[in-house]
């Protein structure tokens, strides 16, 4: 730039100083005295000089400088330098390469000086899917060789042209290769970071050597014999492509890699896919068709959620019946256990009550029998006449009450000959016990 305003001032020093003879009256050229022309005209052969034999370096930018007689050498730090009229071939540290899907107005969006964009182009994968792939790449030159960065300006002569003859085919013929690898299927189901890894390493490390086969062919027995056929389904029959392997390694193209300009890939990634329409109303329906999937499923889980909720309820339910049938049981159990028990004790005091009146009754007969026995001794020993006449008084008067109040013994047990004189006396006997027995207790008080 400073070079063409030097040599325009030289131009107008020279223009002014050779017509100022010609137009002597005017009044613009009388202004440029012959003096002043040739200072303008030596200014601008210094300003020509100086822009000419240095130079200003900018950052991020090598320069490489090619002189008049046939030396050249690099330059990698930013400031003035020397090129003495030499040849400078600037190229940036970075190159950003970046293809863009336009939008619907067709632009490119958002433009930089210092990368190179382009209208991404279409592709067609594996199963003749096309889609225009949008990528973004960054690729690095290698300032640390100074031999192979001039030997790459002086091949390619310009930034712009490294560019466009050799990282931009390097970068289709990836893609094209990374394509055949897979289907656009495989692509949307989980494989895109795979597209990514290849794309990268066949720009770094050259192109792969694919090879083609068949993997819609099955080999079928006929029969019990040996012979096989092979069955193809032309309707869904298409190229497939894989990477050809040598001693574990990929096969790649000679001569065909960025490496060996001493480039670096930095950044290679896909950034954006557009797929055709045909491609996106199929994607539009697997879309529905796995939502639709899902939500069966959804509802499908939530039928057996609710089929375990109403089971785990009836479970519950026979529980808590189980629960309360055996509450019953041992209810009724305990209740029955309870009143066995209580019959028991009361047979036990049954029993007992039994033996108490027994031996009572046994008590009361042994000792009627000792005052009977008493009284027939009193009454065989003899009375005085006195006495005899009182106790038949006292007989009369109190005969009847006697009765009343006697009390004679439930059980009696004697052994005889059963006449009906000694059940007489048997009687009288009796009475006359008692009768004695009152009357002794009369005479104990008196």
């Amino acid at each position: 730039m400073l070079t063409f305003i030097g040599i325009l001032i030289i131009m107008v020093g020279l223009i002014t100083l050779l017509t100022k003879p010609i137009f002597k009256n005017n009044k613009l050229l009388s202004w440029f005295s012959t003096r002043r022309s040739l200072q303008i005209t030596l200014i601008g052969i210094i300003l020509s000089i100086v822009t000419g034999a240095f130079f200003y370096a900018e950052p991020g930018t090598a320069y490489a400088v090619q002189y008049p007689w046939g030396g050249q050498k690099a330059i990698f730090r930013q400031g003035i330098h020397t090129k003495m009229w030499g040849r400078l071939i600037p190229i940036q540290f970075e190159l950003p390469i970046k293809y863009v899907i336009p939008n619907t107005a067709g632009e490119l969006g958002e433009q930089s000086e210092y990368a190179n964009v382009d209208k991404a182009k279409y592709w067609a994968f594996s199963d003749a899917v096309k889609a225009r792939i949008a990528t973004s790449v960054v690729i690095s030159i290698n300032t640390d060789n100074e031999g192979q960065f001039l030997s790459v300006a002086d091949r390619n002569k310009t930034e712009q042209n490294m560019i466009r003859s050799r990282i931009i085919p390097n970068i289709d013929q990836s893609i094209k290769n990374t394509c055949k690898l897979m289907d656009a299927q495989d692509y949307i189901s989980g494989q895109a970071s795979d597209f990514d890894r290849y794309f990268k390493d066949q720009l770094e490390n050259g192109m792969y050597v694919l090879e083609e086969y068949a993997d819609n062919q099955t080999r079928e027995i006929i029969g019990d014999s040996s012979t096989v056929r092979t069955i193809i389904n032309k309707e869904t029959k298409h190229k497939r492509f894989r990477i050809q392997i040598r001693n574990g390694e990929p096969v790649r193209e000679k001569g065909n890699s960025l490496r060996a300009y001493g480039l670096t890939v930095i950044q290679a990634v896909v950034t954006e896919i557009d797929w055709e329409e045909t491609f996106d109303k199929r994607l539009q329906l697997q879309k529905e068709e796995v939502a639709q999937t899902q939500l069966e499923k959804q509802q499908a889980e939530r039928e057996f959620y609710r089929a375990q909720k109403e089971k785990a309820r009836g479970e519950a339910d026979k529980a808590t019946e189980r629960a309360r049938l055996e509450k019953e049981q041992i209810q009724k159990t305990i209740a029955a256990e309870t009143e066995a028990k209580v019959a028991e004790f009361n047979l036990v005091k049954e029993k007992k009550q039994f033996e108490v009146e027994k031996f009572k009754a046994m008590s009361k007969k042994v000792a009627a029998d000792a005052e009977s026995y008493q009284n027939a001794k009193l009454v065989s020993a003899g009375l005085t006449p006195q006495e005899r006449a009182e106790w038949e008084y006292k007989t009369s008067v109190h005969v009847a009450r006697e009765l009343k109040d006697l009390s004679l013994p439930e059980i009696f047990i004697e052994g005889g000959n059963g006449k009906s004189n000694t059940d007489g006396n048997l009687l009288q006997s009796l009475i006359g016990a008692d009768l004695a027995k009152k009357m002794m207790d009369s005479k104990t008080q008196k």
